[in-house]
């Protein structure tokens, strides 16, 4: 038999290495990435074991969420042992939710840390959100001109919300930001901010300011309208009572009466505090 030409093998096929063409081999290396990390990825920190492992102090970031999307929550992101400070500088990094993709910045709550009453709210509002500090707007400063009418003194009290992220909507023409009702899904998400802090607090009383703290406090079943003022507890004994949000006083057609009952709510507040 004739010898092969140089270069072919007795198939007639090259007999130099074959190798993929370039976008094939870099589809290929993909794919195989994509199992490897999954395989080795641990679950408490999103960090591939490639990498070295958990890393103190490290804390994941979620791919972008969409309104549709079921939030992840934000335990992963309470630190241990941690005072309020170090509570306050480890929400900045929480993904347990969408919401952090367009607000400035977490908001956790600020005031006495041997507080004896602790206020929550519904979530940041647009100052609030520019600011870093719960209650700083109009709702705010009707908030302190109801507790010194009942002689709480705001420093003395712990004040937060139930979300910790501002949830809005922006005005095709001003491009001013509305205010938007957090979701059932983000109050569950941020529960757990709100309990590192009532941990922390240990107060005599729990005060839920609106509809959404109260939901998230007292239970599906709980109407402001119905239960403002009672003495109730928490699941876990806590004495606590609902009561309207200020910007519901703020917005009320007769304010002047609105306002009365808010400061009789803030009453019982301070009898149940003492």
């Amino acid at each position: 038999m004739a010898s092969d030409p140089a270069g072919t093998n007795r198939a007639g096929r090259s007999s130099e290495r074959y190798e993929d063409p370039p976008r094939l081999r870099s589809f290929k290396w993909a794919a195989t990435r994509s199992r490897l990390l999954a395989a080795s990825s641990d679950d408490a920190t999103g960090r591939s074991a490639w990498f070295g492992g958990p890393v103190e102090g490290y804390f994941p970031r979620m791919p972008r969420q969409s309104d549709g999307d079921q939030p992840t929550g934000a335990a992963p992101w309470i630190p241990g042992a941690a005072g309020l400070d170090r509570l306050r500088s480890a929400a900045q990094d929480c993904r347990g939710c969408e919401l952090y993709e367009d607000a400035t910045q977490a908001v956790l709550g600020e005031g006495s840390p041997d507080a004896k009453v602790v206020f929550v709210g519904e979530q940041p509002g647009d100052q609030e959100d520019r600011q870093g500090r719960p209650f700083v707007g109009p709702a705010g400063r009707l908030l302190d001109q109801a507790l010194d009418d009942v002689g709480i003194n705001r420093d003395d009290a712990f004040i937060t919300n139930a979300v910790k992220h501002f949830r809005f909507s922006r005005d095709a023409r001003s491009k001013r930001r509305i205010h938007k009702t957090p979701d059932v899904a983000h109050i569950k998400a941020c529960r757990p901010w709100l309990d590192a802090e009532l941990a922390l607090t240990n107060p005599n009383v729990v005060v839920a300011l609106g509809a959404t703290a109260g939901r998230m406090l007292l239970g599906p079943s709980y109407r402001v309208t119905k239960q403002r003022g009672q003495r109730l507890e928490l699941d876990d004994g806590t004495p606590a009572i609902g009561t309207v949000h200020p910007s519901a006083v703020l917005r009320a057609k007769d304010r002047e009466t609105a306002y009365a009952a808010f400061v009789a709510d803030l009453e019982v507040v301070a009898s149940m505090a003492r």
